[in-house]
């Protein structure tokens, strides 16, 4: 593998990293830069080159554990209140709002991996997922939210977000741009849902990263592992930068700057490449 491949995958990083949490689709802008511009299929191979673009994701993972930790030792030690008696969000809560979207990918991994990475279909979860977003602010500005913070989160919030994260199956709906809408709607602030779904998203895309890895390991060579490697490091690195970023920036600019943004990318994309 060469240098020119070895920037290629930190490329392929630095887009999964800087767009994972906002809510643009990652593995959209993933699939697109890939399809129109890098083509790691042409080196990697189908199988190799999808698995690629989901282990990369595990870069991501760690930077939200890193930027969460405090967070997530809250859970695992089963600490069920603040030190003041306030309740705190429980690690069953977020378990609840795994379960639709888990069971689901699993179901139809298949399906999405053979019928579901294009640039067609992204352009379409683009399209919807931005329409969600638009309308989650919408009913934001006429609702004050019941739960100003992550931690005032019901279970009933827990089960809707989850339900809603289903649609981030379709390649470029966005699994952050699904669950903060589902937040959204289903009463939370625009930060205490994204508060949510950045811990939601740790189990969720560890689960997906690992599955694909134990489906796809045979089609990946030695010579393809600086290739890992390198887009690895660069989602890590570009992902807590991005994380940050976006944590002080969603309750100011919320949801439709983003939407926006979709449905340009789309346009430009359908113009260029169809």
């Amino acid at each position: 593998m060469d240098i020119v491949e070895i920037i290629k995958a930190i490329i392929l990083g630095m887009v999964e990293g800087l767009t994972e949490f906002a809510p643009v689709s990652s593995t959209g802008h993933m699939i697109i830069v890939d399809d129109m511009w890098l083509k790691s299929q042409e080196f990697l191979g189908k199988y190799a080159a999808n698995t690629f673009k989901v282990v990369i994701q595990l870069g991501s993972i760690l930077a939200v554990v890193v930027v969460f930790k405090d967070r997530f030792i809250d859970l695992l030690g089963l600490r069920g209140r603040h030190r003041d008696g306030q309740p705190r969000l429980k690690l069953m809560q977020v378990i609840v709002g795994l379960i639709p979207a888990g069971v689901l990918g699993v179901l139809f991994d298949d399906y999405i991996d053979e019928h579901l990475f294009s640039t067609a279909t992204v352009l379409i979860g683009l399209v919807l997922g931005a329409l969600l977003m638009i309308a989650a602010d919408w009913f934001a500005k006429k609702n004050t939210p019941k739960a100003q913070t992550v931690d005032q989160i019901t279970y009933k919030q827990a089960i809707i977000v989850g339900l809603v994260q289903c649609l981030s199956l379709w390649p470029g709906f966005s699994r952050s741009g699904s669950t903060i809408s589902g937040g959204v709607l289903a009463g939370m602030s625009h930060r205490a849902a994204a508060d949510f779904t950045f811990i939601m998203a740790v189990p969720i895309m560890a689960g997906a990263s690992g599955l694909s890895l134990l489906k796809n390991w045979q089609y990946v060579t030695a010579a393809d592992i600086p290739f890992f490697i390198a887009g690895f490091i660069s989602a890590f690195l570009f992902a807590l930068l991005a994380i940050r970023f976006f944590l002080h920036l969603i309750n100011r600019v919320r949801l439709v700057p983003f939407a926006v943004y979709r449905i340009v990318l789309a346009l430009v994309i359908y113009v260029l490449y169809f």
